[in-house]
Order: structure tokens, then C-alpha cells, then sequence
């Protein structure tokens, strides 16, 4: 499989003189990828759009029924609509698109696995973020770190006619198709007629703002046969909608660029600026009382000053019962100096006690060759967390020494409901000889500043709406 990536992604570099970017070029290949596909597997595509018309024309001839089929298979209905919706053609050479068009008919795609498939694309997508600081990354969260918080959560459709999973900031689908892959791995593979039709079609969920990564969604679930409800939309500034979920598995986007005014939504108890705290609210929202929901949150939003009243909150209607401290580079390449969490709450129930899982303290940072993040550096978490995925497995607070630790809600509030806590001394960060490199120290600043920055804006707005 590493051939085919390496493949596509060398004619990606050709492509590339040719004035598309790499975004572009993935986007092309999802177009072309699902043609194939549905071919391969019999599926209903309108005849004169069929992969073989496609394959048998070349020059100009090809350039023009490339840019009509997709002008055409976006006015479809369903799925073809979806991932076609607005395409557009890229190509200012129709000999590359056709190279291209020969490359994907070389491999019989649905022949290979599900994780092989997923593995050419997703292989094209970190290869696009790694190649630049923006890149796929903005939509792009580890798969190693998917994989561990889908352990700890378990979402099971199995368990009840109805259960729905959802991710409202979902990039590309990563956690979707985890959550899916994992359900693949207990069940051996196989899911009882009774299930599979609702499981394939009913249960996955989520909402995207950008209309790319939406799309290679769309194609990423497609690739393991799921047929996902994915709307293109903004989570937090949109209306709240009446669908609630059993499991919601999310990363944010980081950062503050857009955040520049509070929601106006009658759910949000906490006015605030700051998108990821606005998340949790929604997040609680969106949840069916009993259901569960992991979320990643970078650090300022357990300490900024709007970070406790939101906390404050979510603790007194969720059983917000463990966070897992993230090594430092765990989203290396992508974003540098970020230092993050995983937060892991039940709705329908206070907070007693938050067991805090420190992955950080005198742990070598992460780094693309060196040190790759592997699974290895959550083993010990999952083991930690416990079988149970709402929390309640029976744990061992491992004391002052350890890396798991309880804090008792009375702790909590005396910290004004903040959870920046940390005991272990971080020996690493007193050898001059093992300090992060410059640039992840000085995006570590930046991310602080900005949170601080942020909450002086937010106190300015306050003081003038007063004076008014």
C-alpha cells in the first residue's frame, strides 16, 4: 500500500509545477476514487457520467466531460450530490488528468481491505500536512490518539436501535472512521443483518465549516461503506438542531482566528469568544442525557479566566470524570507547541471526582523521525481508564510519584473549577540539554499569549457594555 501512496503522491509533485496545490490534487483524487469505486462495486451512477466514459476519452474531449460530469453528478441526489456538490475540474492539463485517471484504474479498490483503503488516503493526507504548516493539518487529529480515546469510549451501535455517534468539528472524519474500525474489530468483522443497514446509514454523524475537508469525509467514510450524515455548517453560531447523540468524539480547531464575537444561543449559559469553550457548551447540548462524549482541548481552556465558569458548569450537569495531559509535539507536524487535553464527561450526573492523567510531565517530546508518537504512549491511560467507558471502572489514585491522580470536586471548586493541575515535577524542563526546539517554545508563547490576550479582549467588551 506504501507503493500506491508513494505513487500518487509523486504525481502530486508533477501536478504541482502545474500550478495545483496539494489541497486540490486530494480533492481531485476523491472525485476520481469514488467513480472507480462505484463502478467496481455495481453502485447506482448515471450512466453517462460512468467510469468508463471517463477512462476512454483523452485530450480536450476529457477536460470538457470531466467538467460536465461534475457540474452533473452535483446536481445528483444523496450521496453522488454531497461529494460532487460544487467540484470543480483543476486541471489546466487534460495529460495529467489523464495519467491521473490511469493511475486509479491500475488498482481494483475494493479488493483491498478496509483499513488498506483507508490507509492510500489517509496516507495522502498526512503527507499533505507534513509537507507544509497548514496543509491537511488543520483537519488532521493523530490516528494513534483516535485510536486510544476510541478505546477508552467504546461507541457500540450494537447497543441500543438508535444509538448515534457524532463529531461537530470533523475535518476529514478521522474519529468517525475509528469509531467504526474499532466497532469492525469486536464484532470480528461482522454485524448482524438486523444491525448492519442502521449502523451503515443511521448512526454516524457530524458537521464541518469547510467544504473540503467535508468532502474528503464524505469519501473517507465511503471507503469503509458508510454512508455518513455530514453537514456543512458552524457548530457553535448555528441555531442548535433537535438531533441529540449517544457519543460525541471531537477535536476543535485550535486557535482564535474568527473568534472574534460570542455566540447568540439561548443553550449557552457562559458567553465567551474563545471557540473551544463554546464547543463544550455545545457539546453538552447535543448529548442524550447518559451519553458520553471525549473531547481535546488545548490547555488554555483549563486555566483562562471564562475556563472555570464554563467548567463550573459542565461539572455540575456532566460526571466530567477524567482528562488525559497530552505529551508535548503529540500534533507534530501539524501544529508545533501545542499543548493540549482530553477531557472525558457523562451527561446526567455532577462531577464527584476528576481522575488526572499526566502523559506529559518528563516525557521526551514528540517529534516526526525521532520520536513518533506511537500507541505505546497511552497504553498505560487506556489501562488506567478501564474497561468501563463511562468512567466508573474501579481505579488506583497512584499518589504523588504516580501519573494518575483523583481530585475530589471540593479541590476543584477551591480552584475556581480550573484544571491546569499538575503535581509531577517536570525534570525535563531544567535540562538545557533536552529543551524543546526554539520554534515549539516560541509557539508554546504565542498560544499563551493569545489565550491571555483573548481574555483581556473579552474583560474590555464587558467594561464597555457596562458603561453603556
Amino acid at each position: 500500500m506504501s507503493d500506491v501512496v508513494n505513487k500518487l503522491w509523486g504525481f502530486c509533485h508533477t501536478l504541482r509545477h502545474d500550478g495545483m496545490d496539494y489541497g486540490d490534487y486530494i480533492e481531485q483524487i476523491t472525485y476520481l476514487l469514488f467513480l472507480k469505486m462505484a463502478e467496481e462495486k455495481s453502485a447506482k451512477i448515471p450512466n453517462e457520467y460512468a467510469w468508463d466514459k471517463l477512462r476512454d476519452k483523452s485530450g480536450t474531449d476529457l477536460s470538457d466531460f470531466y467538467i460536465d460530469m461534475l457540474r452533473g453528478l452535483g446536481k445528483e441526489e444523496g450521496v453522488l450530490g454531497d461529494i460532487y456538490s460544487g467540484a470543480m475540474s483543476r486541471f489546466a492539463n487534460p495529460v495529467n488528468l489523464k495519467r491521473l485517471i490511469n493511475l486509479i484504474d491500475e488498482i481494483e479498490w475494493t479488493s483491498l481491505n478496509v483499513d488498506v483503503k483507508a490507509a492510500a488516503y489517509e496516507g495522502l493526507l498526512e503527507k499533505s500536512a507534513a509537507e507544509g504548516k497548514k496543509g491537511a493539518g488543520q483537519f488532521f487529529t493523530p490516528r494513534v490518539l483516535i485510536q486510544s480515546i476510541v478505546r477508552c469510549m467504546k461507541p457500540d451501535p450494537r447497543e441500543k436501535k438508535g444509538y448515534t455517534i457524532s463529531d461537530p468539528a470533523s475535518g476529514t472524519g478521522g474519529f468517525l472512521v475509528s469509531a467504526f474500525e474499532w466497532l469492525m474489530e469486536v464484532s470480528g468483522g461482522k454485524l448482524e443483518r438486523k444491525d448492519a443497514r442502521r449502523i451503515m446509514n443511521n448512526t454516524y454523524f457530524a458537521t464541518e465549516l469547510v467544504a473540503r475537508p467535508r468532502r474528503m469525509a464524505l469519501m473517507n467514510l465511503y471507503l469503509h461503506g458508510i454512508h455518513a450524515n455530514i453537514d456543512l455548517g458552524d457548530s457553535i453560531y448555528e441555531p442548535l438542531k433537535s438531533k441529540r447523540f449517544d457519543c460525541v468524539l471531537t477535536n476543535p480547531p485550535f486557535g482564535t482566528k474568527g473568534a472574534n464575537q460570542a455566540p447568540t444561543r439561548d443553550d449557552f449559559t457562559i458567553e465567551t469568544s474563545n471557540k473551544q469553550l463554546n464547543f463544550i457548551q455545545h457539546v453538552v447540548s447535543v448529548l442524550k442525557s447518559g451519553g458520553r462524549a471525549a473531547m481535546v482541548l488545548p490547555d488554555n481552556c483549563l486555566f483562562e479566566d471564562k475556563a472555570g465558569e464554563v467548567l463550573e458548569i459542565l461539572m455540575q450537569d456532566c460526571n466530567l470524570h477524567t482528562v488525559l495531559r497530552l505529551p508535548r509535539g503529540t500534533f507534530t507536524p501539524y501544529s508545533q507547541g501545542v499543548k493540549a487535553n482530553v477531557i472525558f464527561f457523562q451527561k446526567g450526573m455532577p462531577t464527584e471526582n476528576v481522575w488526572i492523567y499526566d502523559a506529559r510531565s518528563n516525557v521526551p517530546g514528540v517529534t516526526k523521525k525521532d520520536r513518533p508518537l506511537t500507541l505505546k504512549h497511552f497504553e498505560e491511560f487506556v489501562k488506567c481508564y478501564g474497561d468501563n467507558p463511562d468512567g466508573r471502572s474501579k481505579r488506583q489514585d497512584l499518589g504523588e510519584a504516580g501519573r494518575f491522580k483523583c481530585f475530589h470536586i471540593t479541590d476543584v471548586k477551591e480552584r475556581g473549577y480550573k484544571l491546569d493541575i499538575t503535581w509531577i515535577k517536570d525534570e525535563s524542563l531544567d535540562d538545557p540539554d533536552d529543551l524543546p526546539e526554539p520554534e515549539v517554545l516560541a509557539t508554546e508563547a504565542i498560544t499563551e499569549l493569545e489565550a491571555v490576550v483573548g481574555s483581556l479582549k473579552e474583560i474590555v467588551a464587558e467594561l464597555e457594555s457596562n458603561g453603556e
